[in-house]
Formats: C-alpha cells, structure tokens, sequence
C-alpha cells in the first residue's frame, strides 16, 4: 500500500512530499483510500470537514484507528501514512484469522492534520470535536489567497456542514499508530512503544513592519529595516528554548517586497513553540515576543503577535495506555509533537503506538521506518484490536 501511493505528491527534485489539504495530490488519496476501503467491503462516510471514516461493522462503541494522508512541505513518506496503511493491513491480518469484531473497527483518515495549508494543525479533528469554529477555519487563508471555504466549494464540498461531527458518538476508543518522531524507540531496542503524553504547543505569528527602500541609496544609519528585528528574534528564540529545554522554531517566512536590492517594509515569521507544560510554553513565548518588541523599538520598526493556534497538554488515557504496554510488552515514551490523537482524547479514550524511526528525523524526505518494524507494528495494531475489539 505504501508503495501504491508513494508517487502521489511527491516533489521529484527534492524527493519530499507536497500533499496539502484539498490539492490535487490530497484528492488523489482520499480516491485511494475509498478504494481500500471498498475492496474490503468496508462503508465509507466523509464528515462536512473532509475527515474520511471507513467502517468495519456497524453501531456504536467502536474502535477507531487510523491517522491522516496529508504532508508538511517537503515531508516524509511514513508521517501519517504509515497509521492508515497498517490499520488496513491489521484488518487484513484479522479476517485472515477469521475474526470478526464483537465492536466495530473504523479506520480514519483525518483532514488536513499537518496545517501545512491554511496554517492550523490538525483543523479536521479539532472541526469534527467543536474545537476549533468553522467560521475561523473557513476563513483562513492559503498562500494564493484563496479561503478554505472556497478550496473546499471548488472540490464540490459544502461549507455549511463543517463543524462538530456527529460520528464521534459511536467513537468508543482511539488508538492511532504513527512512526515515531525521534529516537528513543532506536535507544531502547523496541520496534514499538506506548505514547504518555503530548507537550503542549502552538504557532504564533509575527507581522514586523518597517519602510522599504533602496539598497544601495540608503544610509544603514537611516534604516527601518524590519529583517533586523525578525533576525534578532530568531537568534534570541534559539537561546531562550535551549535555557527551558523546550523548542522554539521559526520554519516559515514571508518578506515583502522580496527584492535583493530593496530593503523589505515587511517581515512576516510563524513560531512554533513547544514546552513541557502550559506554563513553560507561556513564558517562553512572552520571553521571544519581549525581544521581539525590544529588537523592533531598536531599528524603528513595529511587531504584532498573534496566536493562530494553541495546544494544551495531553495526558493520554491511563488505564487504556497502561493495558496496551502490558499487552504489547512495550515501553512508554513522551512526544513533543501534536496528532489528531491528542486532540480526540478530549473526548474518548485514545492512546498512540509509535513505530521506531531509525533516523529520528521526521518531516524531511529522510524520515523512515523499516519494513520489519512496519510489520510489529501490524502486529501490535492486531494485538490491540483482539484486546479491545
């Protein structure tokens, strides 16, 4: 299955993917994926928000599995991907056996989880929970101008019927497998562990203004030159991150007017913050937002600050997480990274099995996960479903 759509959205210079939400490579997946389900006899349902739920069996209490198909820019083949293609290889694995489940088994493939598009994270789930308010998520913009209300009316959905989603109800439980974002599952020497908890996180953005100008004509003593200020920031962020042991990451810029030779009159930087607790995540935002008005007052510029999106800290269900380690033999280990996981778990129990990534790295063409180690982690989604289901 991997195989099938490793073609699908995948840049051929830089060898990563660029499968947004509601592209073309997106359509493409979400046809690949009802085709699974169909060749399974597996019943289909897409919500108002574009989140596909494939249902094996009918009624309510069910066990849901599953992750998402979309990208960052640039991403890796096994971020999301991985989660849907092995619990359709865990259902085959079962029938196989000839099992049949006493509650029924739903695999999901939710929408636009990575937020590479129009700039919230996990928008499907948090739409489908009542997290997150249509009317923001339909009015957010991508990087054409374009609203999601009007990507979604071009690929014949309706706006008026995103928002909480009435599925949920007959949600039970929710395990979601995903290759783990990092390495403590290479030091450990498992093929498979047991998530405790999801640090909170957000992504902030930062409007500097100045005046644009020339070049060459302009006195640097007479600049306001707003690319000072967001450099400041990111070389202050660094340092403040590395001092609380969190993260703070500038991964996205835009600059106007975006000439070599012109001084920009506009800056504008999203930062991604992650900390242990709330807390921690509040002060080390106010701390790079202070140096960013200290930077700003300094070259003559202004700065705005504005949460686009924030997460609190998940605990994952305990009794659930605690039962599949011991059923699984496998170890428990934290995530500093978000999933539509974290954001249902608000609602059902929900726990999460990271299959191990021997780069560590993810979000990068480099992120892998080997074929054995695809295999246990089958095999644990069969184990967890024989448990539960």
């Amino acid at each position: 299955m991997l195989d099938a759509i490793a073609g699908i959205g995948r840049d051929g210079r830089t060898g990563g993917y660029r499968r947004f939400a509601w592209s073309d490579a997106d359509m493409a997946l979400r046809e690949w994926f009802a085709g699974e389900a169909a060749s399974r006899g597996m019943d289909v349902v897409e919500d108002g928000n574009g989140n596909q739920l494939a249902w094996w069996g009918h009624g309510s209490d069910a066990v849901l599995i599953g992750s998402h198909l979309d990208s960052v820019p640039d991403g890796g083949a096994f971020d999301g991907p991985l989660g849907v293609v092995s619990s359709f290889a865990a259902i085959d694995r079962l029938r196989a056996q000839g099992a049949s489940p006493a509650r029924p088994v739903v695999v999901g493939n939710f929408a636009d989880e990575e937020g590479a598009r129009f700039g919230i994270a996990c928008a499907g789930s948090q739409l489908a929970a009542g997290r997150l308010s249509a009317d923001r998520a339909l009015a957010q913009t991508d990087l054409d101008g374009r609203t999601m209300a009007e990507v979604m009316v071009a690929r014949g959905r309706d706006p008026r019927t995103v928002g909480p989603a009435g599925w949920l109800a007959d949600i039970g439980t929710f395990v979601e497998l995903h290759v783990e974002q990092g390495r403590s599952l290479v030091h450990s020497g498992d093929a498979v562990g047991v998530a405790t908890a999801i640090w909170p996180h957000g992504r902030w953005r930062l409007d500097f203004c100045g005046e644009a100008n020339h070049a060459g004509a302009t006195l640097m003593s007479d600049r306001r030159d707003p690319m000072l200020a967001y450099a400041a920031t990111a070389l202050a962020a660094r340092d403040v991150a590395v001092e609380a042991a969190a993260r703070a990451t500038f991964g996205r810029l835009s600059v106007d007017p975006g000439g070599t030779n012109a001084i920009a009159s506009r800056v504008t930087a999203w930062l991604d913050a992650r900390a242990t607790d709330e807390d921690q995540l509040t002060t080390l935002v106010d701390r790079i937002a202070s140096v960013a008005r200290e930077a700003a007052d300094s070259d003559g510029v202004t700065v705005e600050v504005a949460a686009e999106s924030v997460s609190t800290a998940v605990e994952f269900d305990v009794p659930l997480r605690n039962r599949l380690a011991a059923v699984l033999d496998a170890p428990l280990l934290p995530t500093a990274a978000g999933h539509d996981a974290g954001v249902l778990s608000a609602l059902v129990p929900t726990a999460m099995l990271f299959v191990r990534n021997p780069t560590g790295v993810s979000h990068s063409p480099h992120e892998w996960a080997e074929d054995a180690d695809c295999d246990a982690g089958v095999d644990a989604l069969v184990t967890v479903l024989r448990e539960l289901a």
